[in-house]
């Protein structure tokens, strides 16, 4: 019963720290200079303005991140506060957003609305249904949360444009990529119409690697987005974001890295105790198996490469490198 209770506290701790893990990812992609960076990629309508021209579209005010309540003691002039963010229409249920926000384009005269999803895996077997349709439904939602609010009754010509874009933290060394999902017309008797109003709605697949030790990317925003996400410690990150990218690294997205850094050793650690104790009726051999298998699986769903994987069992249970791949297959 004492190993039960002590099992199930240690599974409850882990959960909390990868819980708070996800949450600094919140916050380190909806830092306004990420941001920025990721919308001069993805949205055709700022493509061709600056960094800083796109910050100034950004409205900061609106920018609502997950339903996670941020922790304390990491403020600065650039903080951007955040509560629940909720779609919600009658007989329809909620939907939380990881990250939503406005810009308005004054070259364009338009506004568009924004989120951006972080997402461990694109698999199929690993989520149990297509990615496409739940970003096709985000998509839905973000277009009819406006009933009411910008457009009523028939002034459908006053919707706002709305993207989803969603970054994946799974590709192969091989597969980083970014794909456009939108509506298209396609004419199947007679002349075809023009329909110039049917980019309304668009979605976009990032797909980043989890191997830090792949070549860079060849485009610029997965090289990006694969630094800030990836294991290595603050500084490191810290020098490599302001020489490549030119980013001011401020008091609160150092915090968040370093917040980051220290909860991934945490989940780790505690990895290895759930694997263990899960193990203990069935003998110490047994149990230090599952503690390596409990660990591997943690670190798996929180994104870290297969080279650091193997790294870390051949440090903590002494193993060597041929022992240790048999767990990381």
């Amino acid at each position: 019963m004492k190993i039960r209770t002590h099992l199930g506290n240690t599974i409850e701790a882990v959960d909390s720290a990868k819980i708070r893990y996800d949450k600094n990812v919140k916050e380190i992609l909806a830092d306004i200079q990420v941001l920025a960076r990721i919308v001069k990629h993805t949205v055709a309508e700022v493509d061709k303005l600056s960094i800083s021209e796109i910050m100034s579209c950004i409205d900061r005010g609106s920018i609502r991140i997950g339903a996670v309540p941020m922790e304390p003691g990491l403020t600065n002039a650039e903080r951007i506060d955040s509560y629940q963010t909720e779609d919600s229409l009658p007989n329809e249920g909620y939907v939380t957003y990881d990250i939503r926000f406005m810009m308005a384009v004054a070259s364009a005269t338009l506004e568009i609305i924004i989120n951006i999803e972080a997402q461990r895996t694109s698999d199929f077997k690993k989520l149990g249904y297509h990615l496409e349709n739940r970003i096709v439904f985000y998509l839905a939602r973000l277009i009819s949360s406006q009933n009411g609010i910008n457009f009523v009754k028939s002034e459908y010509d006053n919707i706002k444009k709305v993207y989803s874009i969603w970054i994946c933290m799974d590709a192969a060394d091989d597969e980083d990529s970014i794909s456009s999902i939108s509506l298209k017309s396609e004419c199947l008797f007679g002349k075809q119409c023009d329909f110039t109003e049917l980019d309304k709605m668009c979605g976009m697949v990032i797909r980043i690697r989890n191997n830090e030790n792949a070549a860079e990317s060849r485009n610029r925003l997965i090289a990006m987005l694969e630094d800030v996400l990836s294991t290595q410690d603050s500084e490191f990150k810290k020098m490599r974001l302001e020489e490549k990218y030119d980013m001011k690294i401020t008091t609160e997205l150092e915090g968040r890295f370093n917040s980051m850094c220290n909860l991934s050793e945490v989940v780790e650690e505690r990895g290895i105790k759930k694997g263990v104790e899960q193990g203990l009726a069935q003998g110490i051999e047994q149990g230090i198996e599952q503690g390596i298998r409990g660990l591997v699986d943690i670190l798996r769903e929180m994104g870290t490469p297969r080279e650091i994987i193997i790294d870390k069992i051949m440090e903590k249970f002494e193993l060597t490198k041929a022992q240790a791949e048999k767990f990381v297959q």
